[in-house]
């Protein structure tokens, strides 16, 4: 794994990229459209396609043991993520259409698209393979209990939504093929690449242009609230130091740090859609995803030693 200098330098491609959509939106250069246009086409065009090419490997028993410790995780940090959440949000002196805000904001992390951005540049296409199997269990959860969450259980899960969203189906198509005795043409595998390669710079565009559309008033109000930053301390810290844990049992170190990496990511964005769809404050969300996503900037490097300095100490 590259050295903390070596991943912050990495990162600073990323950073501009997120400037650059910022700079587009503030200058109109996009409408105010343009977020919703750029989300559709990363999550049903470039996401689904990098995930196809990032799967496209041979399939092995290490492979498949690799894929059991990723799912092991990611139900270990999502469980106690919403066991977490669940009590904070019931003693949180908050509005009732801000509490869901918060639970969401502590449990759901930007993992799919800047996750994909962060672990791309540490490990390429293997790290999109990790990345994409530890994700399974994370999107079968924003689809429900996410939902839950806002519509105060009178909202019917609708399974079909759930099972046939892009991400879902690319991850179910690439990982039968690693079962079948035949691959994808060069031709399309290619189309796959090149495509798929679009979602690291469209998500960090997309990112710098969603921080663009806060308004300074909201700023003003929301940052003095302490449950925002306690939701971002939990989110971006403490969540994703809790897989130190598997540091101690036979988990390849690199599983590790795709882990703690995603989970170390800030709020979704899915929060505010969420809040602004069911009712709830989609100011505060928009905020709380806000605060999270500049605080990652710093909080990503500061995740990534402390876990080289752990297995350095161990070693």
């Amino acid at each position: 794994m590259p050295s903390i200098s070596a991943f912050i330098i990495a990162m600073i491609p990323l950073y501009i990229m997120a400037i650059i959509g910022f700079t587009a939106r503030k200058l109109r250069v996009f409408s105010e459209h343009a977020n919703q246009v750029i989300t559709q086409l990363m999550l049903y065009i470039t996401l689904p396609a990098l995930i196809l090419f990032s799967l496209q490997t041979t399939f092995s028993i290490d492979l498949l043991i690799e894929f059991i410790w990723l799912v092991i995780m990611s139900i270990f940090v999502l469980s106690v993520s919403v066991f977490i959440g669940a009590i904070l949000r019931k003693r949180a002196a908050l509005p009732a259409e801000q509490k869901s805000v918060f639970e969401s904001l502590i449990i759901f992390g930007n993992q799919g698209f800047i996750g994909f951005a962060v672990i791309y540049i540490l490990m390429a296409e293997q790290g999109i393979i990790y990345l994409t199997v530890f994700n399974i269990c994370y999107y079968i959860l924003i689809w429900t209990y996410g939902i839950y969450l806002f519509t105060k259980h009178n909202q019917v899960v609708n399974w079909r939504v759930l099972f046939f969203n892009p991400g879902i189906l690319a991850t179910l198509v690439g990982v039968c093929m690693l079962f079948l005795p035949f691959s994808w043409p060069d031709i399309i595998l290619t189309t796959f690449e090149d495509v798929g390669k679009m979602t690291i710079p469209l998500s960090m565009i997309l990112i710098g242009s969603l921080l663009a559309d806060i308004q300074m008033r909201d700023i003003i109000q929301y940052g003095k609230n302490v449950y925002i930053w306690i939701a971002s301390m939990l989110k971006l810290i403490i969540l994703p130091l809790s897989l130190l844990v598997f540091i101690f049992l036979p988990v390849p170190r690199s599983l590790i740090i795709v882990a703690m990496l995603t989970a170390a990511m800030p709020s979704a964005t899915t929060t505010s859609v969420y809040a602004q769809k069911y009712g709830a404050d989609a100011s505060f969300a928009s905020f709380g995803v806000m605060l999270t996503t500049i605080l990652c900037i710093i909080t990503i490097p500061i995740v990534y030693n402390f876990l080289q300095w752990v297995q350095s100490y161990i070693n």
